[in-house]
């Protein structure tokens, strides 16, 4: 049985925030730890202490979502905005949000959203009597992914796949069968496949940690990951924090910039 998400809902108008608490009383595993109206309040919550997630607008009163996001602690909570303007996300995920929802915000994607923020915490797990399993309400592990050709539909394994990457609005996938250009978008990817093994590591790249021999540290404080069939993906400074926290390394200089 897992431990409730912990999740700071935040936003300045009271409507959004109230259709969020309703949204997040509905799914399992998760609780609100707290409301903020502005980025101030959101810091402060934040230090308080308590809280896994937070659902951040961008617009708000004072400090933008985006200047409290970059004010967050390291080691802090995820960030997943909640926004009805979409010309930031860019900006949002190379500083390092793990999504970026747009208003309304619908049930099933807020839940996409959340595993994601959950897969990338460190486990914290209720011991469940070994006579009373839980049956586990995730969705089914995808075991082939789907991609159209011009010879037909490739059915790939997700474990096959090393990268995605975006180039001139083209999405490829790099995997040991070839490469294939898709229409699938890097977020549609990346809510297919398993968030514990694949990471947006940059706007433009989808990583599976899984097929990376080689970390080279970058003058911008990120990283460019070398792959096993030797292909080299840029990992931005906040994204090269994270995987440094999970992978247990020590916080390098950048770290405290």
């Amino acid at each position: 049985m897992r431990e409730p998400l912990r999740v700071l809902i935040a936003d300045d108008e009271l409507l959004a925030r109230r259709r969020l608490a309703r949204l997040l009383a509905a799914l399992p595993d998760v609780s609100v730890c707290g409301e903020a109206v502005d980025g101030d309040s959101v810091l402060a919550a934040v230090r308080a202490g308590g809280v896994d997630v937070v659902l951040l607008d961008i617009h708000m009163p004072g400090l933008s979502g985006l200047d409290a996001m970059a004010l967050l602690p390291e080691g802090g909570p995820h960030v997943i905005f909640c926004t009805a303007h979409a010309e930031h996300a860019v900006n949002a995920f190379e500083h390092g949000a793990v999504d970026y929802v747009l208003k309304p915000v619908e049930a099933a994607r807020l839940q996409k959203a959340l595993e994601r923020a959950r897969a990338r915490l460190p486990t914290r797990v209720k011991p469940a009597p070994v006579t009373a399993p839980v049956a586990s309400a995730e969705k089914p592990a995808l075991t082939r992914l789907p991609i159209p050709t011009r010879q037909g539909l490739v059915l790939v394994s997700p474990d096959a796949i090393s990268h995605a990457s975006l180039e001139d609005e083209l999405v490829t996938v790099f995997t040991a069968q070839g490469d294939f250009l898709t229409d699938f978008t890097l977020n549609e990817l990346a809510d297919k496949l398993p968030a514990e093994h694949f990471h947006r590591v940059h706007r433009r790249a989808l990583l599976n940690l899984a097929h990376v021999t080689r970390l080279e540290p970058l003058e911008t404080g990120g990283y460019l990951a070398r792959t096993a069939r030797g292909h080299a993906v840029e990992v931005s400074r906040q994204s090269a924090r994270e995987l440094r926290r999970m992978l247990g390394l020590r916080k390098g200089a950048e770290d405290e910039g």
